[in-house]
């Protein structure tokens, strides 16, 4: 007997039901507004997604029980892209403030031009309401601010028009006094494609009090700009995140993305959580190996992640690899004291040493001979002797992952092999796999 599913009441959080924001603040309302939206679409929170940036509304993802991304301000349409493109089946909605709108002005509108499917939530108080009351790009014309004292002299930016000039799928302009806000709110998320709502409201710290301002003003504004309110752009066009998976599988005859978990292939004994660092030089191809060596792990069933380092000048100078293997799921990308650190060239040995100087008796470094006096640190040393395989610079971050991970028992050696296999073009790693084969000569 299949039992019904069980109806969501509220996607507001139970442990933090107190909104963080001024009195009178129109951020909670429509934080209100919009978890009756999601009451009555009743999405599934594991596959829902708030995006937010820095701001007042940036403290906004926490109250809700759905998974939550913040990054840097005017970045949330990035982040919420990426999320959308990885996978198409989330509901993605942004939500920031018109000081994130400005900053992030070139990123909303590639987003409408792609057509990429996230919800955006402009919560529109006319000026940058979290770091003293500034004027924001929707400042009207002759608001009071506290850069802008005589009365702004700008334009303000017509955010409605400037993603439906550009392609976006729904458009809309309100305010949260709206009592049908939910339901625009709703449409919006369903409507496949970009969708923009344009959420005008009052910041009652500053722009209140230096204008004079009230909910009737405000809409006076509105009208005084001859900016209509209401829906004013609904249409179908492709959404970028299924048009590119459509495509592409038709070209290339296979998915665009892994969609499915990596399946584990090998056993691994590793007992513990072990982070790994290769201190390379660019060009000599470290990144792609800790990818492989981290793909490696993922096979052997192990959790993995890797945190990539270079110069801007990309093809010189230093590359660092940060790679971290473990029984349990990791949250930190970051190795502050490494486990094992491969010292391969002098540019690599230039950015580890307060890494070398962390690590302790347990641990061990892993350094060509001419670097090993350079080296401060406790833990135990073990040198490669690259001149008993022929290495060419090319091939060092290789050999030395391919020595580490049989000599520390990651895992496998056949794991690493087929991560190479799978992630490098054929005659990449066609060389690469020379490489493993004679690592173990250099220990």
């Amino acid at each position: 007997m299949q039992t019904a599913p069980i109806e969501i009441t509220t996607y507001k959080s139970l442990e933090r039901n107190k909104y963080p924001f001024c009195p009178g603040c129109g951020h909670g309302f429509v934080l209100d507004h919009l978890n009756a939206a999601l009451i009555k679409l009743q999405l599934d929170p594991l596959k829902t997604v708030i995006v937010t940036d820095i701001g007042c509304v940036g403290m906004s993802d926490q109250y809700f029980d759905v998974n939550a991304f913040h990054g840097l301000h005017g970045r949330a349409i990035t982040y919420a892209s990426g999320i959308k493109l990885a996978n198409p089946d989330l509901t993605v909605i942004v939500l920031m403030g018109d000081g994130g709108t400005g900053i992030g002005g070139a990123h909303l509108l590639n987003a409408a031009r792609r057509n990429i499917g996230i919800t955006v939530l402009v919560f529109n108080n006319l000026n940058f309401g979290m770091t003293g009351g500034q004027h924001s790009v929707t400042t009207p014309h002759g608001g009071i601010t506290s850069s802008s004292r005589l009365g702004n002299l700008e334009r303000p930016l017509d955010v409605c028009a400037t993603v439906a000039v550009n392609g976006a799928s729904y458009v809309y302009r309100g305010t949260s006094f709206d009592k049908d806000l939910p339901d625009r709110i709703c449409d919006a998320i369903q409507t496949p494609g970009f969708s923009l709502l344009d959420i005008w409201e009052l910041c009652t710290a500053y722009y209140v009090p230096n204008n004079t301002f009230s909910k009737t003003e405000l809409l006076s504004t509105m009208q005084g700009l001859e900016l209509q309110a209401g829906v004013l752009q609904q249409k179908q066009n492709r959404e970028l995140s299924r048009a590119y998976r459509e495509e592409y599988a038709n070209q290339r005859g296979k998915p665009v993305l892994l969609s499915e978990p990596i399946a584990k292939k090998f056993d691994s004994t590793l007992a513990r959580t072990t982070r790994i660092v290769l201190a390379g030089a660019a060009g000599g191809k470290v990144k792609s190996t800790g990818s492989a060596l981290a793909l490696g792990g993922m096979y052997s069933g192990l959790w993995a992640t890797q945190r990539d380092d270079y110069p801007t000048t990309v093809m010189s100078g230093y590359s660092i690899s940060e790679i971290i293997l473990g029984r349990e799921e990791i949250f930190y990308t970051g190795v502050e004291k490494p486990d094992i650190i491969a010292v391969i060239t002098p540019e690599g040995l230039s950015q580890v040493h307060h890494q070398l100087r962390a690590m302790d008796e347990t641990q061990t470094v892993y350094v060509v001979p001419e670097l090993q006096d350079q080296i401060e640190t406790r833990a135990r040393k073990i040198i490669f002797d690259f001149s008993r395989a022929a290495a060419n610079k090319k091939s060092l971050a290789v050999m030395a992952t391919a020595a580490i991970v049989r000599h520390a028992n990651l895992y496998p050696l056949e794991a690493f092999r087929e991560a190479i296999s799978a992630g490098q073009k054929a005659e990449i790693a066609q060389e690469n796999l020379k490489a493993v084969d004679a690592s173990e000569k250099i220990l």
